[in-house]
């Protein structure tokens, strides 16, 4: 496996620059989609979008290998949605792992209404059983973990900014996979994208505005 991070920065027009975890050579793209952000001297905790953005109408598999329609299960439920891959040396697991202590640092009732969503970029090889002992390991117990085909991810994570590559072989066998490492953030007022994360975010910062999102308010 080959990786590398390849930066997470906001520009003075607020627009967020991608940070991905992918290959050693990967030059950033200008074609990425980009999201308009409010806040851009706020470098770790949610930023604000300038537009928000609906969930995308996602049916796939979860990790019970069941259908699951994203829209569907998670109305009225406020959500963090994370785009990345099991097999990521390093920002995938501090991602959900930072996410997962968060949430559990929340009152029960409050646990229970907050829907942690992973969506797999590299479905080829996250089985569902392999992503379901992979969350678990990262305290992600209550992560709900879920896989399609590659089109149908890629596809879902476009609208919304996130930047998905499908994976690819190099010549020393490594597979590389390069992808956006933004959490997106929904109300439960209005099951909209409010708010993101970027790869910068810390569990202090996740442990201090969850409280608020769960409630649809702005951390």
């Amino acid at each position: 496996m080959r990786t590398k991070i390849l930066g997470a920065a906001l520009a003075v027009t607020a627009a967020l620059s991608l940070a991905a975890c992918g290959s050693d050579s990967g030059d950033s793209k200008s074609d990425k989609p980009a999201m308009s952000v409010s806040g851009a001297d706020k470098s770790t905790g949610a930023l604000t979008l300038d537009t928000v953005k609906a969930k995308p109408d996602l049916v796939v598999t979860d990790t019970d290998d069941k259908k699951y329609d994203l829209v569907k299960e998670t109305k009225g439920r406020p959500v963090l949605l994370y785009f990345g891959y099991t097999y990521c040396p390093d920002v995938c697991s501090t991602i959900v792992a930072d996410m997962a202590a968060a949430a559990k640092k929340l009152p029960k009732a409050e646990q229970d209404k907050l829907q942690m969503v992973f969506v797999t970029t590299d479905p080829a090889r996250d089985t569902p059983k392999r992503m379901r002992a992979w969350l678990d390991a990262q305290g992600g117990q209550k992560v709900i973990g879920l896989t399609s085909d590659f089109a149908t991810i890629q596809a879902a994570a476009k609208p919304l900014g996130i930047f998905v590559d499908k994976p690819k072989k190099q010549k020393d066998g490594s597979i590389t996979v390069s992808h956006g490492a933004e959490v997106v953030a929904y109300s439960p007022k209005d099951d909209k994208a409010h708010w993101i994360y970027t790869a910068k975010s810390t569990a202090a910062d996740y442990t201090r505005e969850l409280p608020k999102i769960v409630k649809g308010e702005n951390p």
